[in-house]
């Protein structure tokens, strides 16, 4: 008789359940069966929960920040190596994936998206997908690829040290945005309409330059604008708004993604010869990045965690983390 395993599933928008499912004891030609040990939930999740995510369909397992240990030997991985998981599946062979530019792959999927996820016991995932997770906790591990996209759209940015960047949003993604730009020696400020989340953000982790929404910004030193603005704001409105935010000859980063068209005056891109970036996911080197930067401690990952959870009480708790953010940066779920 096969053994079973407990999956957190998002049945339609609003209704999320515990359910039995068998638990796999095989893997694919090149895949890597892991015992899940954490999984981080995002705004992706919460979006998924709220039936505002672009790509998905129901039922689904959510849960795509992920850490493991291997499950038995296989493809150079030995039985209870903790590892950091990828969680872009993709095809290999289509253009971006040619061009090693996996993480925008044609066929992408994504697990918890596009495929079912990792809240549950076990899961097979493609050898490649895997990175060492040596020096790291199990928590920490499972924080990995919110940080990675931040920090893989810095790295897209190319940003100099010492130039001026705004982060809008301070969620987990612009969160790890802003603190990978300061990494990279630029003078950061973070925009945001919640000051209790800016006062959390000030008081533990550093980043000094924080500004409420509505304040007004473009004054005296700041009145020219940022060389370049990353927005993480998940907002159809912020992020137009945005546009008027970077200086002339700066960069405009989109890392978050909304359902809806985004418009702005042709005019005022062109006199500033901006440019405008997409940030889709992150690539081998962004873990990489990360894990180094949790490892040595240039970014305390226990600063980062708000709260650790079962997946029993994330079935009861799941509304109302969805819908009271303020003071949460991130809950990870431990199996």
């Amino acid at each position: 008789m096969s053994e079973m395993m407990k999956c957190g599933v998002c049945v339609t928008p609003g209704q999320f359940e515990i359910i039995t499912a068998e638990k796999p004891e095989t893997a694919p030609e090149g895949w890597v069966l892991l015992d899940n040990c954490a999984v981080g939930i995002c705004g992706t999740d919460y979006h998924i929960f709220e039936g505002k995510h672009p790509f998905l369909n129901y039922p689904r397992v959510i849960g795509h920040e992920l850490s493991g240990t291997v499950a038995e030997d296989a493809h150079g991985w030995s039985k209870g190596d903790l590892v950091v998981i990828n969680p872009y599946v993709a095809c290999g062979t289509c253009r971006a994936c040619r061009r090693g530019k996996p993480n925008c792959c044609y066929n992408i999927e994504v697990f918890g998206v596009h495929r079912d996820g990792g809240l549950c016991d076990r899961l097979a995932v493609p050898a490649g997908n895997l990175y060492s997770a040596e020096g790291l906790t199990k928590v920490e591990a499972a924080m990995v690829e919110f940080l990675a996209i931040g920090a893989h759209a810095v790295r897209r940015s190319e940003i100099a040290a010492d130039d001026r960047v705004l982060v809008t949003g301070a969620g987990p993604i612009g969160i790890g945005t802003a603190l990978f730009a300061q990494l990279q020696g630029a003078e950061v400020h973070l925009l945001d309409k919640s000051r209790t989340r800016l006062d959390f953000v000030s008081s533990k982790l550093n980043v000094a330059n924080c500004h409420l929404v509505g304040e007004g910004l473009l004054t005296g030193d700041l009145a020219e604008g940022f060389d370049t603005v990353f927005d993480a704001t998940g907002s159809v409105a912020a992020i137009q708004a945005g546009f008027a935010l970077v200086a002339h000859g700066g960069s405009y980063v989109l890392v978050s993604v909304v359902k809806d068209d985004i418009t702005f005056a042709d005019p005022e891109f062109h006199k500033r010869e901006m440019r405008l970036i997409g940030s889709r996911n992150a690539l081998k080197v962004d873990f990489e990045s990360v894990i180094e930067a949790l490892r040595t401690r240039k970014i305390d990952g226990s600063k980062l965690c708000s709260e650790q959870l079962s997946l029993e009480d994330l079935a009861i708790r799941l509304p109302e983390l969805a819908s009271n953010r303020d003071t949460l940066i991130k809950a990870v779920v431990t199996l």
